[in-house]
């Protein structure tokens, strides 16, 4: 089930009354398994030719934009890199190349940066509040 660049994963293809998270594949995706939002699994099955309607989709704590990246918590994976496009109230993990990204492993990562003085990854940008 490897995914490649460009692959959009749109959980209300097969689940309608779903949050309807959909993510963009940025690059990696070799070793991909699934994806696990509203206790559903999204595979390749789950794949989408365009991005569909946004309407009825529910947010949760991932801001549309925000780029889960596997290989910066697992150097020796695929690279897995996706954007959030939509939705994902219901998020729970990404299982790839046999590793977990969750939203709390992120927060974790977050931690790790600020500790050794490097700047976080979210907040003020680099130019101050715009």
């Amino acid at each position: 089930m490897p995914l490649k660049k460009g692959d959009i994963l749109d959980e209300k293809k097969r689940y309608p009354e779903s949050c309807g998270l959909m993510v963009k594949v940025m690059s990696g995706g070799a070793g991909f398994e699934k994806l696990i939002c509203c206790d559903h699994d999204l595979t390749d099955e789950d794949i989408v030719p365009q991005v569909g309607s946004t309407l009825g989709r529910k947010r949760g704590t991932m801001p549309v934009g925000m780029i889960l990246d596997e290989n910066k918590l697992y150097p020796d994976s695929c690279g897995l890199r996706v954007m959030i496009l939509e939705g994902g109230a219901g998020f729970r993990e990404i299982i790839c190349c046999g590793h977990s990204l969750t939203l709390t492993s992120l927060r974790a990562l977050e931690e790790l940066s600020q500790f050794r003085g490097t700047p976080p990854t979210s907040g003020v940008g680099p130019h101050g509040n715009a």
